[in-house]
């Protein structure tokens, strides 16, 4: 049985899997490597991905969290508002063509988010989990979805499913699949089908109702 914390988990993996690959096209390139500005130009989007999430998190998970753990979440605010000022520094390296900075940057800005979001997986959601109602948990869930822009849903797709592993890919496909209706996750199913390409029998395999 998926739960909503499974979901959060995948984009957390796609996090950590993004700005791993950003990182190490930056180091190469302030080591004098070309052809990698595609790579490191992917901050820009996958900032906005950040930003969504984060954006959520504040509207429904914090508030969830301060109801049975008064005070945790502040630290976590906190987390954003530097990940925010990492975002700015890398954006202002990166648009005075200064490789070495922006190396340093996206340095900064990968140990900054892989330490914020190992604090979440191992205590803010372990809270949450424990301690919110299953009903509560996927409310929240639901209103964290709901700040991605609707435009923009077919983006966050295309750029989750490869940067996550089979069992979050079956996770998330699960979810979407039991809380979204007929039609609209059968758009989702084209979407993840088109990302992941051959790899799509895998996930048929592991869910036959696709």
């Amino acid at each position: 049985m998926t739960e909503p914390v499974d979901a959060i988990r995948a984009f957390h993996n796609a996090f950590r899997n993004d700005i791993r690959r950003i990182d190490n096209a930056a180091f190469d390139a302030g080591k004098g490597k070309e052809g990698l500005a595609s790579t490191i130009e992917r901050f820009r989007f996958f900032n906005e991905m950040l930003v969504w999430h984060a954006t959520g998190e504040e509207a429904a998970v914090f508030p969830a969290i301060e109801k049975v753990a008064p005070l945790v979440a502040e630290a976590y605010v906190m987390d954003h508002r530097g990940l925010d000022s990492a975002f700015d520094e890398l954006s202002d390296s990166y648009s005075h063509h200064d490789p070495l900075k922006t190396a340093r940057a996206t340095a900064v800005f990968r140990f900054h988010l892989d330490i914020h979001l190992d604090k979440e997986d191992a205590h803010l959601y372990r809270i949450f989990r424990e301690k919110i109602p299953v009903s509560a948990q996927w409310e929240a869930l639901a209103l964290m979805a709901g700040k991605v822009p609707q435009q923009r849903f077919p983006e966050v797709v295309t750029w989750l499913y490869p940067l996550i592993g089979i069992n979050d890919r079956e996770n998330m496909t699960r979810i979407w699949q039991n809380v979204l209706p007929p039609p609209a996750f059968a758009g989702i199913k084209e979407l993840i089908k088109k990302a992941i390409g051959p790899e799509w029998d895998e996930l048929q395999h592991r869910i036959p109702t696709l």
